[in-house]
């Protein structure tokens, strides 16, 4: 499955935490992080955010893990044209569910400026492009289930949630 939403949704930190309802439920499992696949420099101009590099890098990384036993694997990470689709799930070697994400974008906001608050150029690009980011993905309807987000959500809730809206059956996580 991949989780997909705009940046600073909480895709990563989502995917962890459903990671971590995964074990407790005994279901082997792998979490990939899409961006940590892409990540090179200088992008192509033809593919500013190396999309083409990320599917290369997912086809080998599903195959290991499949290969080591996961019948699962969480993807994080953007699926901004839902005419990629067909080439996610061709690079995870699996039938693809896309779970969206939609948070309050001023809960990104904020996300964003402490994730980037020392960087300003890097932090004005990212709060430019979560909202336009967040646009596309609705207005192109990505995602087969969509997640609201609240602000005062863990992200294990958010995790619980994503599962429930898949059907899956993992145990909720424990309280304190």
């Amino acid at each position: 499955m991949l989780l997909t939403g705009t940046v600073g949704a909480g895709k990563t930190t989502t995917a962890h935490a459903l990671g971590a309802l995964l074990r407790r439920a005994d279901v082997p499992h792998a979490v990939v992080d899409l961006d940590a696949l892409a990540v090179a420099w200088p992008s192509p101009a033809h593919d500013p955010f190396q999309l083409d590099l990320t599917l290369r890098n997912l086809r080998d990384v599903a195959r290991h893990h499949r290969e080591a036993g996961a019948v699962r694997l969480v993807l994080a990470g953007v699926l901004e044209d839902p005419l990629d689709r067909p080439r996610y799930a061709a690079a995870a070697g699996a039938p693809l569910t896309v779970c969206r994400l939609r948070p309050d974008l001023s809960t990104v906001a904020a996300r964003l400026r402490g994730r980037h608050g020392e960087d300003r150029d890097a932090l004005d690009w990212h709060l430019h492009r979560s909202g336009e980011l967040d646009g596309l993905l609705a207005a192109a309807a990505v995602g087969d289930v969509v997640v609201d987000v609240t602000p005062r959500q863990s992200p294990a809730a958010v995790a619980e949630a994503v599962a429930r809206a898949l059907g899956w059956e993992v145990a909720p996580a424990q309280r304190p």
